[in-house]
């Protein structure tokens, strides 16, 4: 991905409020069952509340059960990195925007077909743009 977004940490917390700032740059969790997209069922793509960056479609998003948006796939992988995130004692797999390294959430092995892939994503890290 080129074109990479790079801004001071005033500049993203003037344009964020204090939940999506410290999800996506500080690489905080919201709490699960009580965010904006966690049941969320419309037709459209979810992209990076930062940027702008499509980075989930609605056709891929599905319950997980865990009570934070879980999608199999991203739209493009190449706008999302994945970063090995060994914070809280454990060993899981982050997942970044791309093109601004804003933190999304997490990546698993225990997904449905057709990838196995589980994107647990938090909502304040997202946008949503509902389908024409």
């Amino acid at each position: 991905m080129s074109d990479k977004i790079e801004k001071d940490d005033d500049a993203w917390r003037d344009q964020l409020d204090p939940l999506q700032y410290e999800v996506t740059r500080k690489g905080a969790t919201e709490r699960a069952f009580a965010n904006k997209y966690w049941d969320h069922k419309e037709a459209g793509t979810y992209h990076c509340i930062c940027c702008g960056t499509p980075l989930f479609s609605s056709a891929s998003k599905y319950d997980s059960g865990s009570g934070w948006p879980s999608y199999y796939e991203p739209i493009d992988p190449a706008n999302i990195t994945v970063h090995q995130d060994l914070s809280h004692s454990m060993v899981r797999d982050e997942v970044l925007c791309a093109k601004c390294d804003a933190h999304l959430g997490h990546v698993f092995p225990d997904g449905p077909a057709p990838t196995g892939l589980r994107y647990c994503i938090n909502s304040a890290s997202l946008d949503f743009k509902k389908a024409k």
